[in-house]
């Protein structure tokens, strides 16, 4: 006889501080969905432009508006309905991380309804490891600059380190902070120090790693192209982000003046953002963040829309690490799948915070054999370290020009 139709009953938030160093993040903000069969599932929205208190109230108020009562398996028509709430129907970046934690969550529960992981359920594995890169992070226990951004050697030996530890990919940006004021050209000394740390990690390294340009959309077409020129020797995997994400055909001017290949996403949500990145010719490799872009499903339509376009996937994955297990099991999925971000390998406040953590050997993640997305928040963790400050809040972009 036919299960009875599972319902969601219930809904309850986490904001959960990030010890130092903070790599992913100051904080994590996780739903969980139960529903009324005793099943549950975890979500993670992902650095939305709200303190993580409003963005757990977001996540409460949309639940209780379509989720509750609503069946964890009509993600398709669940999504339409939150994506359109308030009239609205645009990708909007807020709503975006809201809808992904909630639909990852519906999907964690479909998996283990259904006793698979959700990567059987949207295509089967097409590998079965992920190859993965890290930033290039200071050995610092607050996660503060030890010379690594301003100091080549120093970077060199940073790098020397991780490529010892089996990544064959790492990235960094030595170019400074954003601002409020971006798009700007680049001062001489940012080139000057942009151009010396990209060549001694080269030197460093060799040919053992690729090397990931990271940037955080803060120059004009302009200056990026003269960024570009001086990376162009030192051969980098790509050029990330180097214009803002509101002008897609100023990226393509980028792309067409530089033989290295840009990568952009981790700001944009929705296949509509993405599909307008891809018609403008503005980037090769796209990067979308499972906790923003709008969840796994859309994820997997991304994937699909790039690989008509020839174009590659490296999922975001600058966060914490229930996004991050949906990023894998959609990757997993994918044969347009280019390499993983991964918060070194995956252990720390990352790995106390799961019961069982992320598994990473040699430069690659595991895919899990489990369940719906194979990782289960440890509660008890989470209640311990609740989110009370926002002196480190991600969205406080300074003025200071470089």
């Amino acid at each position: 006889m036919p299960r009875p139709l599972v319902k969601i009953s219930d809904a309850r938030t986490f904001v959960v501080a990030n010890p130092p160093p903070h790599f992913g993040g100051p904080y994590f903000v996780f739903v969980k969905l139960t529903t009324d069969h005793g099943v549950t599932g975890i979500g993670e929205a992902y650095c939305a432009p709200f303190g993580p208190e409003t963005v757990a109230t977001m996540i409460r108020d949309t639940c209780e508006r379509f989720v509750i009562g609503s069946s964890p398996f009509d993600i398709e028509s669940l999504s339409r309905r939150i994506y359109s709430a308030g009239y609205t129907q645009r990708p909007d970046i807020s709503m975006g991380a809201v809808l992904s934690a909630l639909e990852m969550a519906c999907w964690d529960i479909v998996g283990k309804e259904t006793n698979q992981p959700v990567y059987n359920l949207l295509g089967g594995q097409v590998r079965d490891r992920l190859r993965t890169y890290t930033y290039l992070y200071p050995d610092t226990v607050d996660g503060t600059d030890d010379g690594t951004y301003s100091d080549p050697a120093r970077a060199a030996e940073r790098a020397a380190h991780y490529v010892d530890l089996g990544f064959t990919a790492i990235k960094f940006d030595p170019t400074g902070p954003y601002t409020a004021f971006d798009p700007r050209q680049l001062s001489l000394e940012a080139l000057d120090r942009s151009e010396a740390l990209l060549g001694a990690v080269r030197e460093a390294v060799g040919s053992r790693c690729d090397l990931l340009f990271g940037t955080h959309g803060q120059m004009t077409p302009a200056g990026a192209i003269r960024l570009a020129r001086r990376l162009e020797r030192f051969d980098p995997l790509w050029f990330e982000e180097p214009t803002p994400p509101d002008h897609p055909d100023g990226m393509a001017q980028v792309a067409a003046a530089t033989t290295i290949p840009v990568a952009t996403g981790e700001r944009l949500t929705s296949k509509y953002e993405f599909a307008a990145v891809l018609r403008a010719k503005a980037a090769a490799i796209l990067q979308p963040n499972l906790g923003r872009c709008g969840g796994i499903l859309e994820a997997k339509k991304i994937a699909a829309i790039g690989e008509t376009y020839h174009a590659q996937i490296a999922p975001h994955v600058y966060c914490g690490p229930v996004a991050a297990a949906a990023a894998i099991q959609v990757a997993t999925t994918i044969p347009n799948f280019l390499i993983l971000e991964g918060i070194e390998m995956w252990g720390g406040f990352h790995a106390e915070i799961l019961k069982k953590p992320i598994a990473w050997e040699d430069g690659y993640v595991f895919p899990p054999n489990a369940p719906g997305l194979g990782v289960e928040l440890d509660e008890a963790v989470a209640d311990a370290h609740p989110y009370t400050g926002d002196e480190l809040h991600l969205n406080s972009a300074g003025s200071t020009e470089d």
